[in-house]
């Protein structure tokens, strides 16, 4: 009796020990940093009081004194664990910068790689909270060891279970390639920052000035390398929206994604629709008009919103299921694809093959977008990403053509002979190889040249263009689309088509893996 009663006062003792590490001074720092801490994020991703921590009382591995000093901590500044989203099982580790900068140890990225087993064996979702210093210097090789381990893991699970990572502080170096492998990556604005090499090495290799922000901060991420998905102003709205998103996807890739009920306050049958795509073909209008008519109230959630604005993506529901949407923007450089949109929706239609989340592709494409820079940078070979990615995709996919699909672009935007299950056009759809007035151009540039009156005549010719090629009635009745619909009926097509496709089922070849344009 006397033994088990010293154990459970050492217990006592140990709780009270690790409740006392987690200083008011601390949190302050945090705070006055505009940030949470570790504890206070796990608290708010988690449903009350489902959140169960693995590994509290680890500590740091030794290490001689001569190479700096190692807090005495318990847990070596990562929280660990498992708890309940919204209901459901998903697995996380917040790293707590009040602790060592949340560097990370030996110890450390074994918490974590031990937790990311765990994500996987049980086919759950898991959350990287990031906030730390990088590898702890003072451990050398051993964590940079750890780091390794991490990815291998991210690696492992990629397209298993889905993997995010949620940017709360610094993450540089070597250590911004853990959520680089991961499914989306969220960021804070002005408080978090991602980068390769930090503003002093950039200072003294390349003598130039540039502050955190600048260099990596939220909003560079998310408008111009389009490394960050999610961007938002506190780290409140972040987790609020991170519970959102997760409410879209399955737990793994052989679930299917949530259903939630359908209210029934979108109709099947729409007029609204009839009158969103102007009658003039050179009108820009928004797409995401179009999107929220067709999908159901509130629920379309876009997905890189700043990258690639060309092409928009997102999560939306359509008779309370999950499905993704990709669609050109005319009012972004006319709906064109260029670099980032290519990059950016061939990695969208990626993760939703991954996780069975059906595709509806919104079309309205000119081309890909022309010029020096963009041949140079390769839009050959980012092009070719996004066609590789539509045509890998086995879950069921179903295009409507709003308006232009012209030349190389209308066969990369889920076309029928590139395996598009329902291809259905809107009575504006104009369908050719190219733009009514380069064809002309090139048709009858000698009719043009010996015109008294070439414009008139350009005129006269592009409208025979549209009347007879570039019209959707041809490709209808030569069975390159399924049909062409009255607007309004587009929700009601688009439902029944699902319906159809419920059980699609295509056996891939056998290979280990295709060789994608990287």
């Amino acid at each position: 009796m006397e033994i088990s009663g010293k154990r459970y006062k050492a217990f006592i003792d140990r709780q009270a020990a690790i409740k006392h590490q987690y200083s008011p001074k601390q949190a302050g720092k945090q705070h006055s940093k505009g940030k949470l801490t570790a504890q206070e994020r796990i608290s708010l991703l988690f449903d009350n009081d489902t959140f169960e921590e693995i590994d509290a009382f680890v500590t740091p591995a030794d290490q001689p004194v001569e190479f700096g000093k190692v807090e005495r901590s318990f847990g070596d500044g990562v929280i660990v664990g498992h708890g309940k989203v919204n209901g459901r099982l998903v697995f996380s580790y917040a790293q707590d910068f009040t602790i060592m900068g949340g560097s990370l140890g030996i110890v450390h990225a074994k918490k974590i790689a031990k937790i990311q087993e765990m994500a996987m064996k049980m086919g759950a979702p898991i959350i990287a909270l990031i906030d730390s210093g990088g590898a702890r210097i003072q451990e050398g090789v051993a964590s940079l060891s750890g780091y390794a381990s991490i990815f291998q893991n991210i690696i492992n699970s990629s397209g298993i279970i889905p993997q995010i990572s949620v940017i709360m502080g610094p993450a540089a170096g070597g250590a911004v390639y853990s959520p680089a492998l991961t499914d989306f990556v969220f960021m804070v604005n002005h408080t978090s920052y991602m980068f390769v090499t930090g503003p002093n090495v950039v200072k003294e290799v390349l003598n130039e000035d540039v502050t955190f922000e600048a260099l990596g901060g939220a909003e560079i991420h998310a408008r111009k390398s389009g490394v960050a998905h999610m961007i938002y102003d506190d780290e409140e709205n972040t987790i609020l929206a991170l519970k959102k998103f997760l409410s879209y996807l399955p737990s793994n890739n052989v679930e299917n994604p949530p259903v939630v009920a359908d209210d029934g306050s979108v109709p099947d049958i729409n007029e609204k629709l009839i009158n969103i795509v102007p009658d003039d073909p050179n009108k820009a209008y928004d797409v995401k008009d179009v999107i929220n008519q067709i999908a159901d109230r509130n629920s379309f959630l876009e997905i890189s919103e700043l990258f690639g604005a060309s092409l928009v993506t997102g999560f939306a529901r359509l008779k309370g299921k999950t499905i993704g949407i990709i669609a050109n923007q005319p009012k972004v450089l006319a709906g064109v694809l260029d670099i980032d949109s290519s990059t950016k929706g061939a990695r969208f239609i990626r993760f939703c093959d991954a996780f069975n989340i059906p595709l509806l592709t919104l079309e309205d494409v000119p081309g890909f977008l022309p010029g020096i820079d963009q041949e140079h940078a390769g839009i050959i070979r980012h092009g070719a990403k996004l066609l590789f990615a539509y045509s890998e995709a086995t879950v069921p996919k179903i295009t409507v053509i709003l308006r232009k699909a012209y030349g190389g672009a209308y066969i990369v935007m889920n076309s029928k002979s590139l395996g598009g299950d329902f291809v259905f056009a809107w009575p504006t759809a104009e369908i050719a190889v190219m733009g009514p007035d380069g064809a002309v151009a090139i048709l009858y540039r000698k009719e043009l040249a010996e015109s008294k009156d070439p414009a008139e005549l350009k005129k006269e010719l592009v409208k025979k263009y549209r009347d007879k090629i570039a019209n959707p009635f041809i490709a209808d009745e030569s069975g390159y689309i399924d049909e062409v619909i009255d607007p309004a009926t587009t929700r009601k097509k688009i439902v029944s088509a699902f319906e159809a496709l419920n059980n699609k089922w295509i056996k891939v070849p056998s290979r280990k893996h295709g060789n994608m344009p990287l």
